[in-house]
C-alpha cells in the first residue's frame, strides 16, 4: 500500500506504486548481465530450442537484495530467467528514487535499454510524444502467445495502451482490485470510551477528540493524537492512508464531474481545509505533521499506541501487535460527507508499465521475453519460489510458504520482476488471504482486517477520482507541466498556512488567494485540457465503474 506524489497532485494512490544503466549492447556498467546457468530457482514451462536474441531490460535498482544472494541483475532469479526464457537478457539496474532522471539521461545518450520497465505514466507518455517508443500491434500477432490471449481476455488492457494515434504502444498487467490503502481505527479505544465507529464527519470529529482529549491508552498523560496529517496540503494529499483519508472523505481531489464535466472544485478544498484547521487548532492531530517528512514520527506514534486511526498493511499491523498486545483494529468505511462517500485507493487493475525503445535491434526477441514473463505459470515462480523448497500447496491450492525467513532472503524481493505478471489469471491465489495461515492467530486476526478492508471495495462507495485510478489520469502536455506545477503548489501552500495560521490567515482567505494564484499561474489552461479530455475520452477511459468488475470474493 503505497501512495505516488504526481498521480495524486492531479490526483496516486496509493503505490505507487514502483531503474537503468546500460546500452542495448546487452552489458550493464557492473557487467552484471545474467548469463544461463543452472539454477536451484525451480521448473517452469520450457521455450523451444529457437534462436535467442539479445536484449537489455531495466529492473529497478531498490537496495533490497541480500548480499549473499548477488545484485538486482545477477542471482538466483535473473539466472532463472535467463536459463528459462526465450532470449539472453542483461537486466539493467535503475534506481527506484530517480527513475525517471536516470531514463531520461539514457534516451537522450542513445544508451537506454531495449524494454522500459516504469511506471511513471507522464513518462511514458512523455516517450510517445517524443516518438521514443515503438507501435506492438504487428510484434503481439506476429510473435506473441500469452500475451494476445490476455488482451482478448481484457480488452481494457488493450484500451489502456493505446496512443492517440490509435496504435499499441505499452504493455501492461492485469491484477484483482484490491484494497491498496485502508483505514483503520483502534476498536478497544471506541469501546473504553463507549463510542461506535464514526459514519460521517461530525461523528468522525468527535472520535477523534476523544482519542486526543479523553486518555484512551489510560497512562493518565494527555499524549494521544486522533489520526495522523502527515502528507496533507490541500487536494493533493500524498500521505499514506489515514493523511489521505481526510481528503477523500471530502472528494477533495481536485478535479470532479460537476453535471457531466469536469471543473476544478473549490468547495471541497475548504470543506477539507476547515475541517484539518478545527483539528489542527484543538490539538487533535501533531502540530509538528509538517516537519515529520518521510511520516516516521507518525508511523512509531501508532506503533506505540498513542494514535487511534492510521493505515494498514501487515507488516505496519503485526508491530503494533508486538508492541501492543492488547491492541484491535477494525477498517472502516470511510465517514460520510456533504459531497458523498468514498473509498480510499484500490490496488490499479489495469497497470501499464513497459515500452519498446524506438532504438532496440530485435523486437521480436522483446516480444517473445513479454510473452514468457506474462506466463501465469512464471509468475507463480517468481512470486513463490521453488515448490518443496519455498513454498508448498495449501488445502486451497494455492502457494504456502515453508519457511518465513527462508523466503525473505530468497524471493521476497523478486516483485520488480512481475510486472508483466497478470496476477488476475491466479484467482483467489492472488490474494493476500490464500498466503495466510488461519492456524496461527496474529495471521487470523490480520485476515479478519484484511477480510473487512475488502468488504468496503464496492461502487457504492466509489474511488472519488475522474477516473477508476490516479494512473489513469491524462498527463499535460509538456508546455503546461510547468503550469500545473505552479498552480497546484500555490493552491496547496494556501490551503496549509491557513491549517497553522491560527486566527491570523482564515480558510475564506487561503481559498480566496488559492483562485488568484490558480488564475495567476495559468490554471484556467489545465481547466480547459481537462473539460477536452474527459469529453473526448468519457466513453473509452478507465472509469469509477469499470474497477469493479475486477474484485474477487474473500
Amino acid at each position: 500500500m503505497k501512495m505516488n506524489r504526481k498521480l495524486y497532485a492531479t490526483a496516486t494512490i496509493m503505490s505507487t506504486a514502483l531503474l537503468l544503466f546500460t546500452a542495448c549492447s546487452g552489458k550493464s556498467l557492473d557487467q552484471a548481465s545474467s548469463k544461463p546457468s543452472s539454477t536451484d530457482a525451480g521448473m517452469s514451462s520450457a521455450t523451444p530450442a529457437t534462436k535467442r536474441g539479445n536484449i537489455a531490460v531495466s529492473i529497478y535498482d531498490r537496495g533490497n537484495i541480500p548480499a549473499e544472494e548477488g545484485t538486482v541483475v545477477n542471482n538466483r532469479w535473473t539466472k532463472w530467467v535467463n536459463e528459462k526464457g526465450p532470449a539472453n537478457v542483461t537486466f539493467v539496474p535503475i534506481a527506484r528514487a530517480d527513475s525517471v532522471k536516470k531514463f531520461n539521461v539514457l534516451i537522450a545518450s542513445n544508451s537506454a535499454p531495449d524494454l522500459i520497465m516504469e511506471y511513471d505514466t507522464n513518462f511514458r507518455n512523455q516517450l510517445y510524444a517524443n516518438k521514443s517508443i515503438i507501435p506492438l500491434d504487428d510484434l503481439i500477432a506476429k510473435y506473441s502467445t500469452n500475451y494476445k490471449k490476455l488482451l482478448d481476455e481484457y480488452p481494457q488492457l488493450k484500451k489502456a495502451g493505446i496512443k492517440s494515434d490509435g496504435k499499441l504502444y505499452e504493455v501492461g498487467r492485469v491484477s484483482p482490485a484490491l484494497p491498496q490503502d485502508a483505514l483503520v481505527i483502534r476498536k478497544d479505544w471506541l469501546k473504553k470510551l463507549n463510542l461506535s465507529v464514526p459514519t460521517n464527519v461530525d461523528e468522525l470529529y468527535q472520535v477523534l477528540k476523544a482519542f486526543a482529549d479523553k486518555d484512551p491508552d489510560g497512562d493518565g498523560v494527555k499524549n494521544t493524537f486522533g489520526i495522523s496529517m502527515v502528507g496533507v496540503g490541500a487536494g493533493t494529499s500524498v500521505g499514506p492512508g489515514s493523511a489521505l483519508a481526510l481528503d477523500v472523505i471530502f472528494q477533495n481531489v481536485g478535479w470532479v464531474l460537476d453535471n457531466g464535466k469536469v471543473v476544478r472544485d473549490w468547495d471541497r478544498l475548504k470543506a477539507a481545509t476547515e475541517f484539518k484547521k478545527k483539528l489542527f487548532d484543538e490539538g487533535i492531530v501533531d502540530k509538528d505533521y509538517l516537519t515529520d517528512k518521510n511520516g516516521e514520527k507518525a508511523k512509531q506514534s501508532f506503533l506505540n499506541g498513542k494514535l487511534g486511526m492510521y493505515y494498514m498493511n501487515q507488516a505496519t499491523f503485526e508491530a503494533l501487535k508486538k508492541n501492543v498486545p492488547d491492541a484491535e483494529l477494525t477498517a472502516i468505511p470511510l465517514p460520510k460527507s456533504p459531497f458523498g462517500q468514498f473509498s480510499l485507493m484500490v490496488s490499479n487493475p489495469i497497470q501499464m508499465d513497459g515500452v519498446v525503445n524506438a532504438n532496440a535491434k530485435d523486437p521480436e526477441a522483446i516480444m517473445k521475453y513479454i510473452d514468457f514473463m506474462s506466463d501465469p505459470q512464471n509468475y507463480t515462480i517468481l512470486k513463490n519460489g521453488t515448490e518443496g523448497v519455498h513454498f508448498k500447496k495449501g488445502d486451497n491450492g494455492c502457494p504456502q510458504i515453508l519457511d518465513a525467513e527462508k523466503f525473505k532472503k530468497e524471493v521476497s524481493w523478486t516483485g520488480d520482476l512481475q510486472m508483466l505478471i497478470s496476477g488476475i489469471k491466479l484467482g483467489q491465489c492472488a490474494n493476500v488471504l490464500s498466503q495466510l495461515n488461519p492456524d496461527i492467530p496474529i495471521q487470523k486476526e490480520y485476515m479478519n482486517l484484511y477480510k473487512e478492508a475488502m468488504d468496503n471495495v464496492k461502487p457504492e462507495t466509489p474511488v472519488p477520482w475522474i477516473v477508476g485510478h490516479p494512473e489513469h489520469m491524462p498527463s499535460y502536455p509538456q508546455d503546461l507541466t510547468v503550469v500545473a506545477t505552479n498552480a497546484e503548489k500555490a493552491v496547496t501552500d494556501a490551503a496549509v498556512k491557513s491549517i497553522v495560521s491560527g486566527s491570523s490567515y482564515s480558510v475564506d482567505q487561503a481559498i480566496k488567494d488559492a483562485k488568484d494564484a490558480w488564475d495567476k499561474a495559468g490554471g484556467k489552461k489545465l481547466e480547459e485540457f481537462y473539460a477536452k479530455w474527459y469529453e473526448d475520452n468519457k466513453n473509452t477511459a478507465f472509469l469509477p465503474k469499470d474497477i469493479y468488475s475486477f474484485t474477487l470474493k474473500k
